[in-house]
């Protein structure tokens, strides 16, 4: 079957959601009037969302499900949804229906005018504000700030993306809220719409506060993705040069000191550290260097897979 639309959602312990969900989706599609697929990613879950996943496989086949050993967590379900994407545009989204179905055509036609890429901005949402607005919106500006991809809501599932984009980036960790600044490197035109956001009606969410201190230490791994993955000498090579030169400059002026006013510097402080900078800096390059090796292999040869599949329902 000829699609062209994918709809990637991954799933975890979400069984009391999957009906709704399969009834609001179709209601939503049906309005889009395009050929599409559904595929479910279930990331290990432990009540019946299987069961009931394949209910609905079996009475619409449109409807792929693909199932994991055990929770590879949300990423590893986007990765495999991506790989398992055929259609010419892929929409993302959560299993829990806070997202609206009802917006997705209004992400289809945002993409109509020529973006690449259509994320979700959540102007009212209906989380608490201290434990998860606030720490959203701080994240959301040091993104933007560090990556150059200014977006309202990069906590947002539900984004529009056309299908070579995200089949040429490549996830791990939990870097499917960096999609957009990741692919930014395509010279992608990325666009956002006001979507709906609901409350949670079934089940309870899988994220708490300690998600903000994971998103910084991944902003960090981003930064060096967009900046320096393919030139990591010139991060480390050039904090090298810079603590080497720091160290030979001290080493200068302790040798004046020594050689024109005669003084002792055997036992200053000074000294040591002249020689720890150098050091490092000697250090820091030899990293750069390995550091370039190891990119390049990373680059030519890194195919290994960060998901491993138990199940396939619809290929």
């Amino acid at each position: 079957m000829n699609s062209e639309l994918s709809i990637v959602i991954p799933l975890y312990n979400e069984a009391e959601n999957i009906e709704p969900l399969y009834a609001e989706l179709s209601a939503a599609l049906a309005e889009v009037g395009r050929a599409y697929e559904v595929i479910i990613v279930d990331d290990g879950s432990r009540d019946d969302s299987f069961a009931r996943l394949k209910a609905v496989h079996e009475r619409d086949p449109r409807w792929r499900v693909i199932r994991f050993r055990r929770n590879f967590g949300q990423t590893a379900g986007f990765s495999a949804g991506f790989d398992a994407a055929r259609g010419q545009i892929v929409i993302t989204s959560d299993a829990d229906l806070q997202n609206d179905p009802r917006d997705i055509p209004r992400l289809l036609a945002k993409m109509a005018e020529g973006y690449d890429i259509v994320s979700g901005w959540r102007v009212n949402r209906k989380e608490p504000f201290l434990s998860r607005r606030l720490p959203s919106m701080i994240a959301n500006r040091l993104i933007s700030g560090a990556t150059g991809v200014t977006l309202h809501d990069y906590g947002c599932s539900l984004k529009a993306y056309r299908s070579e984009v995200v089949k040429s980036v490549r996830l791990y960790g939990e870097l499917h809220r960096f999609i957009p600044a990741i692919a930014s490197w395509m010279g992608v035109s990325v666009a956002e719409v006001p979507v709906n956001d609901r409350a949670r009606r079934f089940g309870r969410s899988k994220y708490g506060i300690n998600r903000t201190f994971k998103v910084f230490l991944d902003l960090i791994t981003v930064r060096f993705i967009l900046g320096y993955a393919t030139r990591p000498l010139h991060i480390f090579g050039g904090l090298g040069l810079i603590l080497s030169l720091l160290g030979i400059v001290t080493g200068l002026y302790l040798s004046f000191i020594k050689l024109a006013l005669g003084q002792q510097i055997g036992s200053r402080p000074l000294l040591l550290l002249a020689i720890l900078l150098v050091v490092l800096g000697v250090q820091m390059i030899s990293i750069g260097l390995l550091a370039e090796m190891v990119m390049r292999t990373y680059h030519e040869v890194q195919d290994k897979p960060i998901y491993v599949v138990r199940d396939r329902l619809g290929e």
